[in-house]
């Protein structure tokens, strides 16, 4: 049980590695909820999800390395760092992400986002 729970979770990671947008899609709901923890909804709907990430697609080092992952009943908690390339240059930030899934796809998800760092 706690495979299919912590699967679409996964692919949806490396598909963000990747930056591959239609492989990330394909493991989000349609009517999925995207927040910035606890309760800013900043999407709703895999149609704005998919515009959340096309852009940041296109950052040539985004990385998603996961460090821990705990699943719960339906929940999926990862504790990653992601690089990313802000305005100001290269850098990394650690996220906590909760997804909840459904029916083999996320249904919703929060995520927590720390102190930028930039790097050198």
């Amino acid at each position: 049980m706690t495979h299919d729970i912590e699967w679409p979770v996964q692919q949806q990671l490396e598909a963000y590695n990747a930056r591959d947008i239609e492989a990330f899609m394909a493991w989000w709901a349609e009517d999925c909820q995207y927040y910035a923890f606890p309760s800013t909804l900043l999407a709703s709907g895999a149609a704005e999800i998919r515009a959340r990430h096309v852009e940041r697609f296109m950052e040539p080092d985004l990385h998603g390395k996961l460090l821990t992952r705990i699943v719960v009943d339906n929940l999926v908690v990862d504790h990653e760092t992601v690089t990313r390339n802000f305005p100001e240059g290269k850098g990394e930030v650690d996220v906590v992400c909760i997804y909840e899934v459904e029916a083999g796809k996320i249904a919703k998800a929060w995520f927590k986002m720390g102190e930028r760092r930039m790097l050198p």
